[in-house]
């Protein structure tokens, strides 16, 4: 079991906003039944750790307008794809939509929120990195959030690729590309980047 210093230690929670989790206003949404579950779980991670000083860092997936989006090819072409996950996707998230909300019960006044997220990059053209290192310093990322086949799993790559270490909240991430999708990213992020954890591996990392 590896051990987790608190001080160097933050949460980056990636796109837990109502346009992935809220049912009633989602437009790349998580199956309904998965919703409620993996929220209770970040619910619960986050209160934890942020009782041990950790901070939590929002990260939000927001646009000006749709040709941002269709900026991209095959996102342009998958919109509208009836049998594909991400179909609809140029009205994903646009600035002031309900879907750029962050689930209130993930949310604490002291949370920091970096928004403008504009691809599958937590990093990209975002201050993630400066927020992380500077104010932070942080030298650690536990990464939670949805999807956890592209966002948390680019975000994984991306954080290896600069020297933090990497730990998946397990119990804290989900995919709208179904179970098996999910599982597998998992399994690659043990293989090559870094530790799946869950919950109570965490806090037990936490409080060695």
């Amino acid at each position: 079991m590896i051990r987790l210093d608190p001080a160097a230690t933050a949460v980056v929670a990636i796109d837990m906003h109502r346009g992935h989790l809220d049912p009633s206003v989602a437009t790349l949404p998580l199956p309904a039944a998965r919703c409620a579950p993996v929220i209770k779980r970040a619910a619960a991670l986050f209160a934890e750790v942020r009782a041990r000083g950790v901070p939590v860092v929002h990260v939000i997936t927001e646009y000006r307008d749709p040709s941002e989006i269709a900026a991209n090819p095959f996102w342009t072409w998958v919109d509208d794809q009836p049998t594909k996950a991400r179909k609809g996707i140029l009205g994903h998230n646009l600035v002031g939509s309900p879907g750029t909300e962050i689930i209130p019960e993930l949310l604490d006044p002291g949370d920091l929120v970096v928004r403008g997220k504009k691809r599958y990059s937590a990093f990209h053209a975002t201050d993630l990195e400066f927020v992380l290192r500077r104010p932070l310093g942080a030298d650690t990322l536990i990464l939670a959030g949805i999807n956890t086949s592209t966002c948390v799993l680019c975000a994984a790559f991306e954080a290896t690729n600069r020297d933090f270490r990497v730990v998946v909240a397990a119990d804290a991430v989900d995919s709208m590309d179904g179970e098996e999708m999910h599982q597998f990213s998992l399994r690659l992020v043990a293989q090559a980047l870094g530790w799946p954890l869950g919950n109570e591996e965490i806090i037990r990392a936490l409080s060695r």
